[in-house]
């Protein structure tokens, strides 16, 4: 059972695409009808997204004016019993970019005897990580209420060397070394991790906290930042801009749409849940994800993603030259689609829990396979395969009124939903616009980061499409095609 779904997303996805290359040979007229109606539900479900984006956006900027700590202090007095730990996985990192995240910790506007600090190294990091530790620790050791670093041993039986297992061996050991020590209840620690690049604006913590004191059911919910891969945006190449600013505004919108928010790269949980559901998977790539469908199944459906409309900034994807960023971009984007692992643990975890409601089970089941079916195909259903029928229909098809008014009717379409494309446009540069304002050629960057977004087909296709269609094809092959984890090397040639 497990192998046959693992084989489902991918062969559904190849069945897709050679189903539409062989009908627009016998079946033109189908495809054509087809394909024009698909494109006609993009363009809703584009207007639909972007609405969302638009909100979401405007939340997060509001929440961006906000003195969340001052706020949570005249408001909220049980705050002072909370603690943040903060977990930075490191692996083959410079202290450059190691030290520019704690410092961005210690400038947030939170309390730091309220903040445990830990820097998550690898053994076979070897000792230019220890040494980097130590630095870090000398530095900046004296500035929380404790800073510890971890060392998660290599070759442990049954486990992926990865961020999952790094993360499970440190939080483990924070409890043994501060949190039991200090006699903290596992109810009153939330635990953040963060991508060693990330660097949460300064109310993170105050956000962070406020939710956690005034949703409902706090014990039972993640909580998820929205991440804007901008830190290093102006040195990287033209395709890797494009992909961050995408993964920032599928963020957005997923913010807004808090039933299907599931959490990724950098976000928070209480301690007390992450015991219970017995950590992160030791054993997979896409822990981020998962370990909210682990938190879903275990609680029986009564977990949720509080989004915070609150941003952190990440680095994009670069290298030693364009081609390298490229080749480390690509191998980015199938890392994530290696998402696709959470299909198995879903259909089979979910539909053998008797508590989980049915509804839950059908709606997750087909956001999951529905979400990479269109990672996979849907930028060449959109961008290419409208030209299928006309290439191959045959001169019967090619005599038809619909083959000679598919091009325009397709066209028309695509054009109207560049609406969505503009508008990213848009929001990109007032993304941008803080480190816009430092540059003496602003007018020149806000024309260049403008019509970039022209390329936007090309590098759906090419490095979101593509590499989708890769993982699933490695899933359903499996054996020495699994993916494992993938370090994705974010810092610039400066920072190094």
């Amino acid at each position: 059972m497990k192998r046959a779904l693992e084989i489902m997303p991918g062969a559904l996805s190849w069945a897709t695409l050679i189903g539409l290359l062989f009908l627009s040979w016998k079946f033109p007229f189908v495809v054509a009808v087809f394909i024009v109606l698909y494109d006609l539900f993009w363009l809703l479900k584009t207007i639909y997204l972007f609405i969302h984006l638009r909100i979401s956006f405007v939340k997060m900027r509001k929440n961006q004016k906000i003195n969340w700590f001052q706020k949570i202090k005249e408001h909220r007095k049980e705050w002072e019993e909370i603690y943040h730990l903060v977990v930075f996985p490191m692996y083959k990192e410079s202290h450059n970019v190691v030290r520019k995240s704690v410092l961005n910790i210690l400038e947030t506007n939170y309390p730091k005897e309220k903040i445990l600090l830990v820097l998550a190294l690898e053994e076979r990091g070897g000792e230019g990580d220890q040494e980097t530790a130590r630095k870090i620790q000398n530095e900046f050791g004296g500035n929380f209420r404790r800073l510890l670093i971890t060392t998660h041993p290599s070759n442990i039986q049954g486990e992926m060397p990865g961020k999952g297992s790094n993360e499970t061996w440190a939080v483990r050991q924070a409890i043994k070394e501060i949190i039991d020590p200090l006699h903290i209840p596992y109810a009153k620690v939330m635990t953040s991790v963060f991508d060693i690049d990330t660097r949460p604006e300064k109310e993170y913590f105050g956000i962070l906290s406020y939710n956690f004191l005034t949703v409902e059911d706090p014990q039972h919910a993640s909580y998820q930042p929205v991440p804007l891969f901008t830190n290093n945006v102006r040195e990287v190449p033209v395709f890797a801009r494009l992909i961050g600013f995408s993964s920032s505004f599928w963020q957005f919108m997923q913010q807004g749409r808090p039933e299907q928010l599931v959490t990724f790269s950098s976000h928070s949980m209480p301690l007390k849940a992450l015991i219970e559901v017995g950590f992160w998977n030791t054993d997979i790539v896409s822990e981020d994800s998962r370990i909210f469908f682990q938190c879903y199944n275990h609680y029986n459906g009564k977990w949720k993603t509080v989004p915070l409309f609150y941003p952190v900034a990440m680095d994009s994807v670069t290298g030693g030259g364009v081609f390298d960023a490229l080749k480390n971009l690509y191998k980015q984007q199938r890392r994530w689609a290696w998402g696709i692992e959470n299909v198995p643990f879903v259909f089979s975890r979910f539909w053998k829990n008797k508590q989980l409601p049915l509804k839950d089970k059908l709606f997750w089941s087909y956001s999951l396979i529905d979400g990479f079916h269109s990672w996979a195909t849907s930028s060449f259903i959109i961008f290419f395969f409208g030209f299928l029928p006309n290439v191959l229909g045959g001169a019967d098809f090619h005599t038809t009124v619909l083959s000679y008014n598919l091009p325009q009717i397709t066209g028309i379409i695509i054009n109207l939903s560049t609406f969505g494309i503009i508008t990213s446009a848009f929001l990109s540069i007032i993304l941008l616009e803080p480190q816009l304002r430092e540059e003496k050629r602003k007018w020149y960057y806000i024309i260049l980061y403008f019509v970039q977004w022209a390329l936007i087909p090309v590098t759906f296709i090419f490095f979101s499409s593509i590499p989708a269609l890769e993982s699933q094809t490695r899933m359903m092959l499996s054996g020495k095609f699994r993916l494992g984890f993938w370090r994705t090397p974010k810092a610039t040639s400066k920072e190094k």
